[in-house]
Parts: C-alpha cells; sequence; structure tokens
C-alpha cells in the first residue's frame, strides 16, 4: 500500500501543536478543508469537507508523540502524525497510507495544505490571537 509523508517545521512547543490536532471540535475553525465536523463516539467523528464526508476513528493517540487515525470514505486509508521536538520549535509529520498510487499527487497536495493550515493557526494562536476570531483563507495558508 503507497504511503506519503510529508514534513513541516512549526515555532511553538509540542505540547501546544498537538493539543490543537487532538481537538478535533475545532477542526473546521483552522483546517482549509474541514467545513463542519461531529462526535459520533468516543474517537470517532463525521467530517463534511469540500472534498466529500469523512468518518475519522482514532486508533492509536500517545500525547506529545504520534496519533494515528482510520478513515472511511477518504482515499487515505490511515493518517497519522509524529512529533518531534526541535528546541523551541516542533517538526510535525504527516503520513497517510491509501490504496491507488496515481492518488499520490492530490494527496501530496491535501497533505501540505493540511500542514501549512495548522502552520498559519498555530502562528496566529502563537501571537496572542484570539481562537474564536480566526477566519482561516486560502491566500494566507498557501504562502505559509
Amino acid at each position: 500500500m503507497p504511503r506519503l509523508d510529508k514534513t513541516i517545521l512549526i515555532n511553538a512547543p509540542v505540547k501546544k501543536v498537538y493539543e490543537i490536532l487532538d481537538d478535533f471540535m475545532i477542526m473546521p475553525r483552522w483546517n482549509i478543508v474541514v467545513q463542519e465536523i461531529s462526535e459520533l463516539e468516543k474517537d470517532k467523528y463525521f467530517l463534511k469537507t469540500n472534498v466529500g464526508d469523512v468518518t475519522n476513528i482514532v486508533v492509536e493517540n500517545v500525547p506529545n508523540e504520534k496519533m494515528t487515525s482510520v478513515q472511511e470514505g477518504s482515499p487515505m486509508d490511515e493518517i497519522g502524525y509524529i512529533f518531534n521536538p526541535q528546541g523551541d520549535d516542533v517538526e510535525v509529520t504527516l503520513w497517510a497510507t491509501f490504496e491507488l498510487e496515481d492518488q499520490r499527487s492530490v494527496l501530496d497536495i491535501a497533505a501540505d495544505l493540511f500542514l501549512k493550515s495548522l502552520k498559519v493557526y498555530v502562528d496566529y494562536i502563537s501571537a496572542g490571537g484570539d481562537p474564536e476570531s480566526y477566519v482561516k483563507k486560502f491566500s494566507k495558508i498557501k504562502k505559509a
């Protein structure tokens, strides 16, 4: 099964980045792709995205180290994050497994947008921004 890995360096403590990713209910606030989310049960979420509806089931969660989910209704079978502290920063690797190799290029773009969305939001919060006032904008995200 093909696998994609994409990494970004974020100027924030690992704990802050982990807490944002671990709070699925705020994902529509910052993730450029996610429009709505609802919790179906513990560790199981239904996401309305601009590329379709996805059910995300958390299967592994090691605070500040790694997270893994399986997805239904998505071209990705599994998606995960690995956190690697780098002094005051954290390197976040998003990885995904998927069935069809010909989907790699579009999934690479999606992973890039996801990580940039995360970075822009974390930068905003770290600068003292009010999470409730955050407005996600593609123009800011693509420049990150």
